[in-house]
């Protein structure tokens, strides 16, 4: 595995392009800002009228329609939503990717399933930061950075490499470390780059950190309630306080964790949590949910679903939105604020 630092990225092969970047949402408006005050030479591409263009004028950046962004730029890197962007990228930035342009993405989930498919004549590269975008632009204004992962899917100039690290070094990310995903091999070797970016981070996503950790609270919940406990109560102890563990893995790992709280927390953790989360079980489901994402069927289902205007998720948001620990969770979260 290469693990680039910050003595080994420059901004030679990025300080005399221009960048537009796409999308001024939650990582658009974390990442262009750290490239403008880095120094670098960023405009955005965006709706023309919409929030995001009046907010980035706001912001200081020259806001252009996407397609004119595109003919500016040398640079073009995406970050709006996964489910809009083949519809975009054809109608407003393939049409105008002249040779020797850039196309960068944050996410490679367009270049895997091939809804996005490039030019032979143009680098396209990846940048994702493993961290929310509020995050990364509050650690760079302390002066550090997030780590992030670095991708190369075509090096048509024979320096994708090192504009992709210039991007990321303005970032600060070689402050924390970038990791090169042309370098890093598993036992699946044939893997291609930015597949392993975007299969890890679906399965992710899917099994622990949104589906897994969601559900999990949620029935946790549920039974102490049907119980009798108090849901206020509940609330507090399946939810509230998951960020003070998560906080200690996040500083320490899993066994740190079991060091920092009490003997019999640990006791009951290390003996129970193997009868709620049975890995015999849980295995099996997990690796269907993987040979999905690296089918295609998931990838297909949620493109379908968003073609469709979103019935199911629009659904689900209805009614999970509005259940019993959402509503505790309002009220005493407004406790906290001060």
């Amino acid at each position: 595995m290469k693990i680039y630092r910050e003595n080994e990225s420059n901004y030679d092969f990025v300080k005399d392009k221009v960048i537009a970047v796409i999308g001024y949402g939650s990582q658009g408006d974390a990442q262009a800002n750290m490239m403008k005050d880095s120094g670098l030479n960023v405009i955005l591409g965006s709706r023309e009228g919409g929030n995001s263009w009046q907010k980035a004028k706001e912001d200081g950046f020259d806001v252009y329609p996407i397609r004119d962004a595109t003919k500016k730029a040398d640079i073009i890197h995406i970050l709006i939503p996964d489910e809009i962007q083949q519809k975009i990228y054809e109608k407003d930035i393939a049409p105008f990717l002249s040779e020797g342009k850039v196309l960068s993405f944050s996410h490679g989930f367009n270049i895997s399933y091939k809804r996005i498919i490039p030019p032979d004549n143009i680098d396209v590269i990846m940048i994702a930061p493993k961290s929310p975008g509020p995050s990364e632009r509050k650690v760079y204004l302390e002066g550090f950075g997030v780590p992030a992962l670095l991708a190369v899917h075509q090096d048509y100039s024979g320096s994708a490499k090192q504009i992709g690290l210039g991007m990321a070094k303005a970032m600060h990310f070689t402050r924390a470390g970038v990791i090169d995903l042309n370098s890093l091999e598993g036992s699946k070797k044939n893997i291609a780059p930015f597949d392993k970016e975007t299969f890890t981070d679906l399965f992710g996503e899917q099994s622990v950190l949104c589906g897994g950790v969601a559900e999990l609270i949620q029935a946790g919940f549920e039974v102490m309630v049907e119980a009798g406990y108090p849901p206020e109560m509940a609330y507090f102890e399946v939810s509230h306080e998951l960020k003070l563990i998560t906080d200690l893995i996040y500083q320490g790992g899993i066994e740190q964790m079991y060091q920092k709280v009490s003997n019999t927390a640990e006791y009951g953790g290390r003996t129970r949590g193997k009868k709620v989360i049975d890995r015999k079980v849980v295995k099996p489901v997990m690796r269907s949910l993987l040979e999905d994402i690296e089918s295609g069927k998931f990838a297909k289902e949620w493109m379908d679903e968003a073609d469709s205007g979103l019935p199911v998720l629009s659904k689900m948001r209805e009614n999970e939105g509005s259940n019993q620990l959402q509503k505790v969770g309002d009220t005493l979260r407004k406790l906290f604020e001060h």
